[in-house]
């Protein structure tokens, strides 16, 4: 009889070893193929908010610079409503072939938490492509209202000797502005009230009215406010000062080290996307973004270009789910 030579086992990949591995460089070759015939046809970018905003302005001049170097039409299509719930619902229910694209912001990013139906799972249900833009949010008062308020500890000060009598506005419950004043409320220890409006134009327009004294408002809606001297900036959310407000103070440095509020936004395919077609529309973006006249067109809508890829993108997901979701759940924020 001749003995079992357990060596000789082991001289090769086992049958089922060698299935696998056949199976993997096929796979490999498939998307690799895909990838080199990407786009064969229009590509949809779906954004979830109505015309004419930051987010519908940076898709558009994102999408006729894919189109011409694509050399195929990207599409943009407005679905807007529930914070972008509609928008990002249809997009996860897409076939994951780069075909469909949705142009993240944050309100979308944080809606799972707002709304009880949502109607998909930010994580699971979405392959981050690259982030597009930075969106710098702005503490700004009335003077007026406030003359004796010139920067944060002036305004923390006042709200403490008056706990929960000063108002603030934002753009509405739930809103970035919203959960970014809330934040720095638990950080510094001290109470507004918020008085949520649906849409920042009319919160500013009350803001500049005097109904309220203070909001936290995207900068592109109140730069002009501010530079007409309507409105005073006492703080930018955003780690470093924005180039349109160079002496204006981050949160962080008037007392509140790593503080980060910036809304964003970033393309997003559906979940299962090959790797490679996803690689390819970042690379895209990365060298679309590095354009001086993308970023002086983004600029102009109040947006900074800021490119990280897919792997950066998932990080910055993953953390401003968390963090922000604890705001909300913290504050028992709801917009149901």
């Amino acid at each position: 009889m001749t003995p079992f030579n357990s060596s000789a086992r082991r001289t090769g990949p086992s049958l089922g070893r060698r299935m696998v591995l056949g199976l993997l460089a096929a796979s490999a070759l498939a998307g690799a193929a895909l990838a080199e015939s990407f786009p064969a046809h229009p590509i949809k970018l779906i954004v979830p908010f109505p015309p004419g905003g930051p987010t519908d302005t940076a898709s558009r001049i994102l999408g006729q610079r894919l189109t011409e170097r694509l050399k195929q039409p990207v599409v943009v299509e407005n679905r807007a409503g529930a914070s972008g719930s509609i928008a990002a619902t249809f997009v996860a229910k897409s076939p994951a072939d780069g075909y469909t694209l949705m142009m993240l912001a944050t309100p979308t990013l944080l809606a799972p938490h707002l709304y009880r139906k949502a109607g998909y799972d930010i994580q699971k249900d979405f392959s981050p492509v690259a982030t597009v833009y930075d969106l710098p949010i702005v503490m700004v008062v009335n003077p007026a209202v406030l003359p004796d308020v010139g920067n944060l500890q002036q305004l923390i000060a006042k709200a403490r000797a008056q706990p929960g009598q000063i108002n603030y506005t934002s753009s509405g419950a739930g809103s970035f502005g919203h959960l970014s004043m809330e934040l720095l409320k638990q950080l510094g220890q001290f109470d507004m009230q918020h008085v949520p409006y649906k849409g920042g134009v009319p919160a500013i327009t009350d803001l500049l009215g005097g109904q309220v004294p203070m909001m936290y408002a995207d900068l592109v809606a109140a730069l002009p406010h501010i530079r007409s001297g309507k409105l005073r900036a006492i703080a930018v959310g955003s780690p470093r000062r924005v180039s349109q407000l160079p002496d204006v103070m981050t949160v962080a440095e008037q007392g509140f080290a790593g503080f980060d509020a910036v809304s964003w936004g970033g393309l997003m395919a559906p979940a299962g996307t090959p790797k490679e077609v996803v690689r390819r529309v970042a690379d895209e973006v990365r060298l679309i973004l590095a354009e001086k006249d993308t970023q002086e067109k983004l600029l102009q809508a109040g947006a900074f270009a800021n490119f990280q890829g897919p792997e950066a993108m998932a990080q910055r997901v993953q953390q401003d789910d968390a963090k922000w979701g604890k705001v909300i759940r913290d504050k028992g924020i709801s917009m149901e």
